[in-house]
């Protein structure tokens, strides 16, 4: 027969339980102290919790929920760092979207060209076309 041990691994268990409240507590301390925008997600990462641990914790829950609207009450809801724009990345950003642009209209007028061809090989054909229907502020 096997020794009892369930009394060590609840022991454990709960030593586990105390060490992450006090690293996530740990880590509030830490965002509030560097000004830095307090949230679930970024408690989570900082503390290495879950985010769903967070919020079955109702103490912590609640301290990052006054922390959370003391920000928005102060007029500041500044984005996480990594999620701000410099500008090298609005140059990229910009640049792409201007190659995709000319790349929208070079095929805009590859299909003008074949729609055009079609359409004459059809009157060639003795087709009659309607060409109201083929305006583009024609509703289908």
């Amino acid at each position: 027969m096997r020794a009892d041990n369930s009394a060590h691994l609840v022991t454990s268990a709960h030593q586990r339980h105390e060490l992450t409240r006090s690293k996530t507590i740990r880590t509030l301390r830490e965002l509030t102290d560097t000004a830095n925008t307090v949230t679930f997600e970024t408690v989570a990462r900082h503390a290495g919790v879950s985010r769903s641990w967070l919020y079955t914790q109702p103490d912590i829950r609640a301290e990052i929920q006054r922390l959370r609207s003391r920000n928005r009450h102060d007029g500041q809801t500044p984005r996480p760092v990594h999620q701000r724009s410099n500008d090298v990345s609005l140059s990229r950003r910009l640049e792409l979207a201007l190659i995709r642009n000319r790349e929208l209209t070079t095929d805009n007028q590859r299909l003008r060209r074949q729609l055009a061809q079609a359409l004459g090989q059809l009157r060639a054909a003795g087709h009659t076309i309607d060409e109201n229907r083929l305006s583009h502020d024609a509703v289908p």
